[in-house]
């Protein structure tokens, strides 16, 4: 199930389902520790003798956010109980403080007593064995806690009422579900005061509302690593106001995804939205330490029990160049910082990192056949190069690169340069992005040209001619043996893939793959090269979705989450990235303002398929256009970012003043008048 409502500050991290469950709560490392094991925790009101779960099919739901913040706007109505619930959730933007605030809007004319539940199933800590669970009297709040660990559960009224009622007691165990069993029936909890092991909690608050009436309460979880502090947070909250801490959380969002300012040109209203929500569903899946996490969704774990809560070196440097061409420098730097330590002494970066820097979960073998391999994919250690060469060209930051420089850029570039087949003048073999495959692959051939010229660029801003001309001499051999043997004159086209054996014997890999367009994506070859040209329309050719649903594939035949055997139809689920890297090909090759145009449509189409809330998932199904794989894909929302700032770009290079050659059209709003002013004097509306 997709996660529709993340919400995070880089320390607390929470995660609602399309039924507004409460799902994932991380804490205190955004793709750490999940505290509930992404177990729902629900949410239910009981009125007139009657109650209901608000997941239950009989509530209508709408879940989206309020604009250009990470606070939401949930509508939650129940026909048959004359109730709607508006809620508007939030992680304090500053302190680890989820917060909630409830409007109940009594429908019918008599007065009514209503009474909200909240159930919370916390495994802390990854696991359920010796959890704690209390109600505190003089607090009037429950803990939850383990270890350094404790969860302060509160709520108040509007007339100063808080924990009307609550029930502490078993989950998991035979016997006992948990204690949200026990509002169901009358409305009424149990009062246990304390249960330790598989345990949960429920409480309740008690609202009496007039005819016609909507009362507001609000209710929190303080997080902290000791008693002391979860006291203080929530001695905060009592003292600022919870309704300060959601105005304040909106503000400061607000000003974040609006950093920048810019002006967004013709681009279509709805992905300019996309653009800024994108922006945050990035911040939520970062951890202040600096990993940039794939996806913090944990529904995978039900297809192969792990996660997407790591940090990919590939993923972590393609969002922080989605963060860097946004304008938000702080935050690729803070990953940057994060690589250095990570890097082996030999120069290249492993499979995966969890996000306090230890290494990952991997599939990838240190023995073949019976041979040794570094069980790598070469394109993570040449990506991060790449996107420190695009930060540093675009911010000249010479203090935050100087202690990276000889560390990571130097070391990982000797690696790439050694790690050569020299008799083919190609990278040699390691597994390709989708980690499914190994061998050499275009895809890894582009990254590691552009990380070798990136590196080339680096050794010569920092006076070592030396190595920037060796360098360069490797991505030229390099880019000459993807002539000689990934060109294929007999398809007309790029090759996935080469194997060579130990004669020297070359194997094809015929598979059109999208990712083939890494040959251009990073600077290997001039996107109108005929040849890239030809490339590009087979793979549009072959792994365009021809359903209603449309979109890029991965590659043919791409059997992960399959939902079609009709190959000819649907040769994969569509992919978001994939789909948006045809929008980079049409701006990159573009010549004039109609040329393009022809992106935009590939932009409307990662609007369409969002999640009302703005949410990119991995996939989408072909038929139903539902989301598959994790929801949201970082990665995704970072492909989104870049897509738009490509096109803003080019479209300010190509729409230029025929007197002076000047831009007509730039992003940057400061400059707007200016350029309007300038358009109007040379096309004479001032003389």
């Amino acid at each position: 199930m997709p996660r529709d409502l993340p919400l995070g500050n880089g320390r607390l991290l929470v995660n609602f389902d399309s039924r507004y469950h409460l799902r994932d709560f991380h804490y205190p490392r955004v793709g750490g520790e999940n505290h509930s094991l992404g177990n729902p925790f629900r949410f239910g009101v009981w009125c007139d003798g009657q109650f209901g779960w608000t997941h239950d099919d009989d509530w209508e739901r709408v879940l989206d956010y309020q604009g250009e913040t990470l606070v939401t706007g949930v509508t939650l109505r129940c026909p048959r109980m004359g109730l709607t619930l508006q809620c508007s959730d939030a992680v304090d933007f500053h302190e680890s403080v989820y917060l909630r605030r409830v409007r109940v809007v009594n429908h019918q004319g008599g007065t009514r007593a209503v009474r909200v539940f909240f159930s919370h199933n916390f495994s802390i800590s990854d696991n359920d064995i010796g959890d704690t669970a209390y109600y505190h009297p003089t607090l009037r709040a429950v803990l939850h806690y383990k270890g350094p660990r404790y969860f302060l559960i509160n709520a108040r009224t509007a007339d100063g009422g808080g924990i009307a009622d609550y029930a502490i007691g078993y989950k998991n165990t035979p016997g006992y579900e948990g204690t949200w069993r026990d509002a169901e029936g009358d409305g009424s909890l149990g009062k246990n005061s304390i249960a330790q092991g598989s345990v949960d909690s429920t409480i309740a608050v008690h609202l009496t509302l007039a005819p016609n009436e909507t009362e507001e309460f609000y209710y929190w979880i303080c997080v902290a690593e000791r008693y002391q502090d979860a006291v203080r947070l929530n001695e905060l909250t009592l003292a600022k106001t919870p309704q300060t801490l959601l105005r304040r959380t909106a503000a400061y969002w607000r000003l974040w995804a609006n950093k920048d300012n810019y002006e967004f040109g013709d681009l279509p209203e709805a992905a300019v939205r996309l653009y800024k929500r994108s922006l945050l569903m990035i911040s939520t899946q970062m951890d202040q330490g600096g990993a940039i996490l794939a996806a913090t969704d944990t529904d995978i774990t039900q297809f192969n029990r792990d996660t997407y809560a790591y940090m990919w070196p590939r993923d972590g440097a393609l969002v922080s160049h989605a963060l860097d061409v946004a304008g938000f420098e702080s935050l690729s730097v803070r990953f940057h910082q994060f690589c250095l330590p990570l890097l082996t002494r030999e120069g290249f970066f492993l499979h995966k990192y969890n996000p306090d820097g230890s290494a990952g979960s991997s599939w990838h073998p240190w023995v073949r056949d019976g041979e040794p391999q570094l069980p790598i994919q070469e394109d993570e250690t040449a990506l991060v190069v790449w996107a420190l060469w695009k930060h540093f060209d675009k911010f000249r930051d010479v203090e935050n690169i100087k202690p990276l420089y000889r560390d990571l850029i130097m070391r990982a570039a000797g690696f790439m340069a050694t790690y050569l087949d020299e008799a083919h003048d190609l990278p040699l073999p390691s597994y390709d992005l989708w980690e499914e495959r190994r061998g050499v692959f275009a895809w890894t051939v582009g990254a590691v040209y552009g990380g070798l010229m990136a590196a080339a660029n680096f050794a010569e801003v920092f006076g070592e001619e030396a190595e920037a001309e060796h360098f360069r001499r490797t991505a030229a051999r390099i880019r000459d043996g993807c002539d000689r043997y990934l060109w294929s004159e007999q398809e007309g086209r790029f090759l996935r893939a080469v194997r060579f054996d130990a004669g020297g014997r070359m194997e094809t890999d015929l598979t059109l793959d999208s990712s083939m367009m890494g040959l251009l994506l990073f600077g290997m070859y001039d996107p109108c090269d005929p040849r890239i040209e030809a490339t590009a329309q087979a793979l549009y050719d072959r792994l365009w979705v021809r359903t209603e649903v449309g979109g890029m594939a991965r590659y043919e035949n791409d059997y992960y989450h399959q939902v079609s055997q009709d190959i000819a139809r649907v040769p994969g689920n569509p992919w978001f990235i994939c789909t948006l890297w045809k929008a980079q090909y049409y701006i990159a090759r573009a010549q004039s303002e109609e040329q393009l145009s022809q992106a935009l449509p590939l932009i409307q189409w990662a609007t369409d398929h969002a999640l009302p809330s703005g949410v990119l998932a991995e996939q989408v199904d072909p038929f139903t256009h539902a989301p598959i794989s994790v929801s949201p894909l970082t990665w995704s929302h970072a492909t989104f970012v870049t897509t738009v700032i490509e096109y803003l770009d080019r479209k300010s290079e190509l729409n230029l003043c025929s007197a002076c050659g000047q831009p007509l059209f730039t992003k940057e709003r400061q400059k707007l008048h200016q350029d309007r002013a300038h358009r109007d004097i040379h096309h004479g509306v001032i003389t």
